[in-house]
This record gives structure tokens, sequence and C-alpha cells, in this order.
């Protein structure tokens, strides 16, 4: 018999309760559990691997150390939250396995990219609205999922921990690792390579970064040609 059948105004048991009863020995509560967050950690896991085989491992893997250490689960942060950074954790491992991350590439330093800057955030300010929007047809969430494969691994796994999962700089610095400062710079080179991807495939031209354009964002317009 279950008993985390707590009330949350739609007789649904919130994870929290869930947890609870879990720790508790109750099989069926992590049941439910697997249940509410196996796809969008299979999803998590297929973007962060690129193949499904190694999907299905890292979310096999995630909810088994989630039962293995649930005991240690401090309630004050969100269970959701928590097994986000074991499938990253878990995805990023498998990715070091067959090569596609050396180890020490995780914090790597803050430094401008190849062109000698490192774009500006005025660039990217509007980034979250456009996903959904793009998303509304299937084919061009295929691109998006394209473009998003196309980043580096690192970039990937904080892009997809920021701006799809929707952790916070702190959580996605802990579950990846990494320092708050890196997390925020590879998310800044993220958004901008997603931008420039997703413009080329939609012929925007108005929205492309162009490198010599931060001069006009900082409030320097360009001088007008005079005729004489």
């Amino acid at each position: 018999m279950t008993h985390f059948q707590e009330n949350n105004g739609n007789d649904r048991p919130d994870d929290r309760a869930l947890v609870r009863a879990a720790k508790g020995g109750d099989l069926a509560a992590f049941e439910e559990l697997v249940k509410r967050h196996e796809r969008r950690i299979y999803g998590l896991a297929r973007r962060m691997t690129g193949a499904e085989h190694e999907a299905q491992d890292v979310t096999q893997q995630t909810f088994l150390s989630a039962v293995k250490n649930l005991a240690g689960f401090r309630e004050a942060a969100a269970f959701s939250t928590w097994l986000t950074a074991i499938a990253a954790n878990a995805a990023l491992k498998m990715a070091r396995k067959r090569g596609g991350l050396p180890t020490s590439s995780l914090d790597e330093a803050l430094e401008p990219d190849g062109d000698g800057h490192v774009p500006h955030p005025e660039y990217i300010a509007d980034w979250r609205e456009s996903p959904d929007r793009l998303a509304l047809r299937a084919e061009t969430h295929r691109l998006l999922d394209d473009a998003i494969a196309g980043l580096g691994t690192g970039q990937r796994a904080v892009f997809l921990l920021r701006d799809v999962e929707g952790l916070s700089v702190r959580d996605t610095a802990r579950a990846l690792e990494i320092s708050e400062a890196s997390v925020k710079v590879r998310l800044l080179r993220a958004r901008m390579q997603l931008r420039e991807k997703l413009t080329r495939m939609f012929g925007n031209e108005s929205r492309r970064y162009k490198p010599g354009a931060h001069a006009h964002a900082s409030g320097h317009a360009p001088k007008e040609k005079t005729h004489g």
C-alpha cells in the first residue's frame, strides 16, 4: 500500500511527497518519480550524447544512481534539479570514455574567441523566446536540435542545463563541476553560435552577428557620408 498521496491541489502527489515516501521504502513512489521524469532525462541525455543507445544508458544510470543515493538527497533542493545534475554528469563521463571530451576541458580558461573578443550579450538578450517560437514547427525543431548538436560538448552541456532545463548558474556550475564564470562564458558563446546558425538557416540578415558591430552597440553610430 502506498502512502504518498499528499494534497497538492489536484490530487497528484508532488515530487517532495514522492521522495519522502521513496526514502521510507515505498517502491511505488520511486516508480512514479521515474515515470514523471524519465522522458525529460532521456531527452537531455540524447541531446548531450548525440546517440540513442548512449542516451538510454545515461537514463538508466541516472535513475540507478538516484535510488542508490536517495537517502542523501537534501529536500531543500528540487528533485528535478538533483536528477538533472546526475544525468549531466553521467553523460559527460560517457563522452570522456569515448574520447569526446578531455577531462581537463571542463574548466576551460576564460579567454576570448579566436577572432579576438568574446561576443557581446546585447546580441543574444532575447534568445530565450526564440526556441519557443521556433519549436512550433517540427522541421524547425529538428533544425534547432541539429544546431545544438553542433556545439562543443562543454558549451552544449551548459546551454542544455541553463536554457533548456532552466537550472541556475550556481546549480549548473555544481552539476558540471566548473566555476560560475565558466558557465556564463560558455553559455554566452553557445547562444551566439546558435543564433548565427539559425540566422543562416532562416536568412534574417538583420539578426546576424557581425564582428565589427560592437561599436554600434556601444552607442557609437556610424558616420554618415557627406556628399559634396
